[in-house]
């Protein structure tokens, strides 16, 4: 089982595309199945892409393999681009009409390539550095490209591997903190925490694509109790972002609530010797208003205040009571003195 995971690692990592190679409308269309993987000169290696690393000036040759499925000849053309990654962590080129800038420069491969049906053709290409290129990751990648065409619409479909070049010297591994928000949301049920959302943008601004171990960390009340949530980066490359959501539920407070986000970068992939890791924080400051808690605070208050009232007029009452039965009590005791006394003498 451990002996074909590779190759089955590999077979998902050429991703297929099939496109009709007839004009539409045909009545039968045969169909363009293929897939590129990186090679050695007899064929694909088990590489799921190509990584490495070198320095400036350096000439390096490898080798990519076109793999036609289909049961007809095609054509395909070999283009590389800078590689990026889009807003759900995938990683793409930059479309044919966008013109590269960094790592899909360095890559020179023949224009096109014909493979026969049910074929595999081994085609190598040479990965230049510039002299002049900056210490870190200059992401590229390169793929077959057939262009198909139905009426007056012409559609592209590629497939391809990300290429990780990285240039030698100080590798820089960091993450900014951005755009920080909190968002305190109490419990209706006051006898419940509330909640606190969060959100920052981390973005990368070393030199090497990284992870991030993130945390935010919430204070409880009076500081006591500290609610600590993970909110773990993955893959950025050099100058891209990702937008971290986070929620930390249990939090009992009331007034300013500082959040705090902590981030550790960690280098992905090749040497990471010597390389220099800078972590990142920052914080923000809400209040925190638990209605629910309040609105009980006050209904017991008013609760409270009723029932010393409803006492102290009772007393007060019983005290009239006592009062007017004490004088009661003393005139009658007059009156039956007054009616026991002898008649005066005339």
């Amino acid at each position: 089982m451990t002996r074909t995971l590779p190759r089955l690692l590999a077979v998902l990592a050429a991703v297929l595309v099939t496109v009709p190679i007839a004009p539409a409308g045909a009545l039968a269309e045969p169909t363009l199945t293929w897939a590129v993987q990186p090679a050695d000169g007899n064929g694909p290696d088990g590489r799921r892409w190509i990584e490495r690393t070198l320095d400036p000036g350096q000439v390096v040759t490898e080798h990519l393999a076109v793999r036609n499925f289909s049961d007809a000849a095609a054509t395909f053309a070999l283009k590389a681009a800078d590689g990026y990654l889009t807003g759900k962590g995938r990683f793409n080129m930059l479309p044919s009409h966008q013109k590269s800038t960094d790592g899909g420069t360095w890559i020179a491969v023949q224009e096109t390539v014909t493979v026969g049906a049910r074929q595999t053709k081994v085609v190598p290409f040479t990965i230049t550095v510039p002299r002049d290129a900056t210490p870190g990751d200059h992401p590229a990648g390169i793929a077959a490209t057939v262009t198909s065409t139905g009426g007056t619409v012409a559609v592209e479909s590629r497939v391809g591997f990300r290429v990780m070049l990285r240039a030698s010297g100080t590798i820089t591994a960091s993450l900014a903190v951005g755009d920080l928000t909190a968002t305190y949301r109490p419990s209706w049920n006051p006898f419940s925490a509330g909640t606190v959302d969060v959100g920052y943008t981390a973005t990368n601004d070393g030199n090497a694509a990284v992870t991030g171990r993130g945390r935010v960390t919430v204070p409880g009340l009076f500081g006591l109790g500290d609610r600590i949530v993970p909110a773990d980066i993955e893959e950025t490359l050099p100058s891209g972002n990702r937008r971290i959501e986070a929620r930390v539920t249990g939090v009992w407070t009331f007034g300013p609530l500082r959040t705090a986000v902590d981030v550790t970068p960690a280098v992905l992939g090749g040497d990471q010797a010597g390389a220099e890791i800078r972590p990142a924080s920052a914080t923000v400051t809400v209040w925190a208003v638990p209605w629910s808690q309040l609105a009980l605070v006050v209904v017991l208050f008013a609760l409270v205040v009723v029932a010393r009232t409803v006492t102290r007029r009772r007393r007060q009452r019983l005290a009239r009571l006592l009062d007017r039965a004490r004088e009661e009590g003393r005139a009658q005791a007059r009156e039956a003195t007054l009616a026991g006394s002898p008649p005066s003498a005339p």
